[in-house]
């Protein structure tokens, strides 16, 4: 089922999955703008560290997507600990 992902207002950040290598993940990561889809490959690591080229989104929304992306990549330890999904399939916000 495909969705409308842009926002009215204000940007929508997502992130899908598309290789689980364990300790790291490949994620599609994408930023959408009420009129334009920014989007480039991001690699997570358990460590915490992410690989995010810039995507071109106007303003601060590169900067927004990577903490996102740092944020879901510190994380990963703790999912492991807890027995939860180490890499989600999909995460996405909303930020205006």
């Amino acid at each position: 089922m495909s969705r409308n992902l842009h926002p009215t207002e204000g940007a929508r950040f997502l992130l899908e999955r598309t290789d689980d290598q364990g300790t790291r993940a490949t994620y599609r990561a994408s930023v959408y703008t009420p009129k334009s889809v920014f989007t480039v490959p991001a690699t997570l690591a358990e460590d915490g560290t992410v690989e995010l080229a810039a995507t071109g989104a106007p303003g601060d929304l590169d900067e927004r997507l990577r903490t996102i992306a740092k944020l879901l990549a510190r994380d990963a330890t703790r999912r492991r600990d807890d027995g939860l999904v180490v890499w989600p399939a999909r995460i996405l916000r909303w930020r205006k």
